[in-house]
């Protein structure tokens, strides 16, 4: 019997990488003898480190050398990969995707035609609700892997993160906490600060942990609350996956945490502003948007706004409609 060995291919953002750590179980349920591998960068390697359905994951360098992808590409070829999914389909994955042998290989769609339309002229052919999950998991139907959305979370924490969390817990008497992620890539998809600070006030009685990256100065605005614990910069992807892990839900942006949150099978929040793609998929997850005609403005939610209100997909959520849903999930 020839065993099925599957190459999955995916680089970046943190998101749509956390996003498809569905996909080794997700083929499995299928064929469940089949040995499942991973390309991604070398940042990302920690996401499927602990994985049981990854047995193999190759790295790439932020800056990678055409001479060392097609030396990789050589060093992978000689694994015999039965499959190859491209799940990225960027210019570097599809270099990936032509250079590695297999039998069988498959391109996450991009439906560049149907982004277009939406982006430029607001006509919108996508499936709704947007899923994030769907966009990676649908295109394997060719290789009859019937389609659903992942049932369980598909994160896996190391002892090191959870020892870490431990500690912080017991360090700071928590129980229950709430998790804010007042970040994200681009300005624009940032509820703003000012927002965050009216949720905290208007619930003194909870115990707030603050995520977010050693850039993120901004949310130094939030360390006048005596009931915030703000640990800007201070965690790395896998301590800030132990966090949430533990938290009694999490209130977030559009971004990386968001999504550690949707794999953990934690209560969520989601604010969801300028972009179109990447929506969470788990019921797990609250969603709270604005249907406004500018919408979405942008691929990745970088702008410019053209709202004469502006940032107004996200200004007008306000923090009484969060903190009645946060009460409600927490």
């Amino acid at each position: 019997m020839i065993l099925m060995k599957f190459l999955i291919i995916r680089f970046s953002s943190i998101g749509d990488v956390t996003q498809s750590l569905s996909i080794p179980a997700h083929i499995l349920n299928t064929y469940p003898t089949a040995q499942i591998d991973i390309l991604t960068k070398v940042e990302f390697q920690n996401l499927f480190q602990y994985s049981p359905f990854v047995k193999k994951i190759w790295t790439i360098e932020k800056k990678i050398s055409l001479k060392k992808i097609f030396k990789l590409s050589q060093d992978i070829s000689a694994e015999n990969y039965t499959h190859v999914y491209d799940a990225h389909n960027n210019l570097r994955s599809n270099l990936f995707y032509f250079l590695i042998s297999a039998n069988h290989k498959l391109q996450r769609p991009m439906m560049r035609f149907k982004r277009f339309l939406l982006l430029k002229f607001k006509i919108n052919h996508f499936e709704k609700p947007f899923s994030g999950q769907r966009d990676l998991l649908k295109p394997l139907e060719k290789w009859q892997i019937p389609f659903s959305l992942p049932a369980t979370p598909q994160l896996f924490l190391d002892s090191d993160s959870e020892i870490f969390c431990s500690d912080f817990l017991l360090k700071n008497n928590l129980k229950k906490y709430i998790v804010l992620v007042p970040s994200a890539a681009y300005e624009l998809k940032r509820w703003p600060i000012k927002q965050w600070q009216k949720l905290i006030e208007l619930n003194p009685d909870k115990k707030f942990v603050v995520l977010a990256g050693p850039n993120d100065h901004f949310t130094q605005a939030l360390n006048q609350f005596t009931n915030v614990i703000n640990l800007t910069g201070q965690t790395t992807l896998s301590q800030s996956a132990a966090l949430i892990a533990t938290a009694t839900c999490i209130v977030s942006n559009d971004t990386g945490m968001l999504h550690f949150s949707e794999q953990l099978g934690r209560s969520t929040i989601a604010l969801m502003g300028p972009a179109p793609f990447g929506f969470p998929s788990r019921p797990t997850t609250k969603i709270l948007e604005r249907n406004l005609n500018c919408r979405p403005c942008s691929k990745h939610g970088q702008g410019p706004c053209v709202n004469k209100n502006y940032q107004e997909c996200l200004v007008d959520i306000p923090p009484e409609e969060v903190s009645f849903e946060m009460n409600l999930k927490c």
